[in-house]
């Protein structure tokens, strides 16, 4: 998920927690690279269902 190099840090942890709350994502990896370029990997949260 690229995020262009205009996002603030503030606005792009925003983003990162609407995802995680609402959408069940978790963040995996972080990148910011030279030209400013915010790059975050993320993947789906399994929830395991227990048997009762």
């Amino acid at each position: 998920m690229p995020l262009p190099s205009h996002v603030s840090r503030r606005d792009a942890r925003i983003i990162l927690t609407e995802l995680a709350e609402y959408g069940r994502w978790e963040l995996v990896r972080t990148r910011i690279y030279p030209n400013g370029v915010k790059r975050m990997w993320v993947k789906k949260k399994i929830q395991k269902i227990v048997r009762t």
